[in-house]
């Protein structure tokens, strides 16, 4: 029987036009490929349609869409109505798609787009919804709103564009301001709301735990695991045994630390660091075997890929794996024998790995170190005498290792890796699960050798297996495209950057890493920062090692964190089949569609994960604020828009000035230069400029926050910002 991607070959092929069903198979026949199981060839024909590989016309036609003007990918819907589509070949530009060219489908959902502009008269891409393919909203978190004769719920997430019509006999005994979760039962249509049942009520939207819970519903978060799940788990022995520690390398001995927040359990690396005899550096990363624990095909492995991630809310941890695992015997805890995947690499003076070992392993390790910990033995010894003694046995690893790190970062940063530093917030709560605090999270020395010992590891595996030819999954990261890098740089023209690029229209991560260098301790840094950020690709999976642009890396994986990850997982038993012995190409063959398989999957649960946690640090940063209505902050303005500006505060909060209430003038936006300048009394609003606002109004349901100016803030008149050409 053919393949699918035998299938998509021939009819790539330049003779090939839209065939019926049995057109095809004669066609295939003249090519030398009999198709005789005719059901299970139209059954191939109807999978691929549905997963958009090709296209059925309306005279019942196959066809591929890439030359039928079509584009396949999922919707990214805006609170405002219209979407973009994202295709799923990520050399393709996005589709910006109307409200009234939906046609029914919704934030999320998988559909094919006709096209309707080209880019080569030089705007965006746009299309109409033509076919539904796949829906994504089955279920919907929001407040229920009730009519006389019927209910309505607002959806949480605003993207989706339209409240949901619940007939009186399917609201589950809710009531007003209940949050609910709904089944989706009739899909919108022109003029038409989506119907929809109530499913569970989750309870009043003031009520604490609500608002979590909500987002944990939302996003379809796993939170229990199954009884069958479990009892495989319980089922791993709790101790390392003597026969296992034979087949290893014993690795006992070495003096191993992990270095983690105060908060973690699962502890899934660990180091050692040792000076050999010729000057160089033995760098040793121990990453815990989960592969070992969880094996391919088991219910253990099958919830893990379900989840793929561990999600980290701002209130609890949703783990990938069962806590038996991922806190216990997987866990590198300190005195404890465990099973690992040791990656020890020696590295030069210039900071390259000239040898490599990736190994089996038994470690112990001597000592679970937190970040604080490490920053205040290496940075702050005067103050902290007791601490020094306590860990006087590590201190001179640990001072080797701020060594190797600053070597290893230098080096990355000169071969172009684009270094953010955007500072990090995290919200402390009380028992109820009531913000109480939003604290700055520090970058130190510490969290930095951990992260570049980490990129080390996940280069030298990544490298090493793609010269085996190996499947495998690697994470990737595309340069940016050519329309989004010209917006950039209008944008840093108004500050007098400018991201240049070669002859071919090519840019190096390099350029980017300059402007960073360039706009640091200036009053724009971390606006421009954020604009730079987004105007890349999101990192993915993929099972082809295309590079990371970011890190400025030929070849990178995730090997790291098997505990939290399913990629490093799946990549750690590669690891371990290939050093028993190269698999027959039958089994090769079935780890590539595998590796496929889990790379999109894994960057879908991340971009969920990701998703899911963002919204919950915004709810409880909103949450906060709404202790100090009425109280005057000193921020900065971080972006400006027609309607206004927004505010950034020293603890990350943001707010919006909306421009009505800027009374003292009328103000025009100046799209060019992102600025607001008042008609009459020349006062201009831009972005780094430092200001001083009211905070009038927080609405927590809505995620908003509103600043006014403050009484006494007088903004600068004066003239624009001299470009910058230095």
């Amino acid at each position: 029987m053919i393949t699918k991607e035998e299938l998509l070959e021939y009819m790539w092929h330049n003779s090939y036009k839209p065939m019926m069903a049995e057109e095809l198979r004669e066609w295939l026949a003249k090519k030398d490929l009999l198709i005789k199981d005719q059901e299970a060839f139209t059954a191939l024909l109807k999978e691929m349609e549905q997963e958009g590989k090709i296209v059925r016309n309306r005279k019942g036609r196959y066809g591929l869409p890439q030359k039928m003007n079509l584009v396949v990918g999922r919707l990214q819907g805006s609170p405002k109505g219209f979407a973009f589509l994202i295709p799923d070949d990520v050399q393709e530009q996005d589709v910006y798609v109307s409200n009234e060219n939906l046609n029914g489908a919704m934030h999320n959902d998988r559909v094919i787009l006709r096209l309707y502009r080209h880019l080569e008269d030089g705007r965006k891409r746009e299309g109409e919804v033509i076919r539904i393919l796949q829906r994504a909203n089955k279920q919907v978190v929001g407040t229920y709103a009730s009519s006389r004769h019927f209910g309505f719920v607002i959806p949480d997430d605003k993207r989706l564009g339209c409240d949901i019509f619940i007939p009186q006999n399917e609201t589950g005994g809710a009531r007003a301001g209940d949050k609910v979760v709904i089944e989706i039962t009739g899909w919108a249509e022109p003029r038409r709301n989506p119907e929809g049942r109530v499913l569970e009520v989750l309870g009043n939207k003031d009520q604490p735990g609500i608002d979590i819970l909500s987002i944990v519903r939302k996003y379809q978060l796993p939170e229990a695991f199954s009884p069958e799940v479990l009892e495989e788990a319980e089922r791993i022995p709790a101790t390392v045994s003597s026969e296992e520690i034979r087949n290893r390398r014993d690795l006992r001995d070495l003096l191993m630390v992990t270095i983690d927040g105060e908060e973690a359990k699962d502890l899934d690396d660990a180091v050692s660091l040792e000076l050999l005899p010729n000057g160089h550096y033995s760098l040793g990363v121990h990453i815990a075997d989960v592969g070992y624990y969880v094996r391919e095909g088991s219910l253990l492995d099958e919830e893990a890929l379900k989840r793929a991630t561990s999600v980290y809310l701002v209130d609890r941890v949703i783990p990938m794996l069962p806590p038996q695992l991922s806190n216990g015997i997987c866990s590198l805890n300190a005195g404890e024998d465990r099973l690992a995947m040791s990656c020890l690499m020696e590295i030069d003076a210039e900071g390259e790995v000239v040898k490599h070992e990736i190994v089996p392993a038994v470690i112990k390790v001597k000592e679970r170190m937190s970040y604080t910990a490490v920053r205040k033995i290496l940075e702050e010894q005067e103050q902290n005498q007791e601490l020094l003694k306590c860990y006087r046995t590590y201190v001179p690893t640990f001072e080797l290792m701020r060594e190797l790190c600053l070597l290893l970062r230098e080096k990355r940063l000169r071969r172009g890796a684009i270094d953010f530093a955007f500072p990090e917030s995290q919200v402390l709560l009380d028992e109820k699960g009531k913000p109480i605090e939003i604290v700055q999270r520090e970058r130190s020395v510490a969290e930095m050798m951990i992260e570049e010992f980490m990129i080390a590891a996940n280069e030298t595996v990544a490298e090493d297996y793609f010269w085996r030819e190996a499947p495998f999954l690697y994470r990737v990261h595309e340069k940016p495209d050519q329309d989004d890098l010209a917006e950039l740089n209008e944008f840093l023209g108004i500050f007098g950057y400018y991201i240049k690029s070669n002859r071919k229209g090519e840019v190096s991560p390099h350029a980017f890493q300059q402007i960073v260098e360039r706009v640091k301790g200036r009053p724009e840094e971390k606006t421009i920062a954020m604009v730079l950020l987004r105007s890349m690709k999101h990192a993915r999976y993929a099972a082809e090692a295309i590079g990371h642009f970011g890190l400025a890396a030929k070849y990178y994986s995730h090997f790291t964190a098997p505990i939290r990850r399913y990629p490093d997982l799946a990549i750690h038993r590669i690891i371990r089949e290939w050093q028993v012995g190269e698999p027959a190409a039958k089994r090769r063959k079935k780890l590539a569609g595998l590796m496929e398989e889990y790379a999109e999957q894994s960057s879908l649960r991340e971009r969920v994960a990701e998703d899911a946690e963002r919204e919950s640090v915004d709810l409880k940063k909103v949450e906060y604020m709404q202790d100090f209505v009425g109280q005057v902050f000193t921020g900065i303005i971080s972006g400006v828009t027609s309607f206004g500006f927004f505010v950034e505060l020293p603890n990350t909060v943001e707010g919006l000035v909306h421009v009505s209430t800027l009374t003292d003038d009328y103000y025009q936006y100046v799209e060019k230069q992102l600025m607001l300048v008042g008609e009459h009394t020349n006062k201009i609003y831009r972005i780094g400029d430092t200001v001083k606002v009211l905070l009038v109004r927080v609405n927590v349901e809505e995620r908003n926050i509103d600043f006014e100016i403050a009484p006494e803030e007088k903004p600068q008149k004066g003239h624009k910002r001299k470009q910058n050409n230095h």
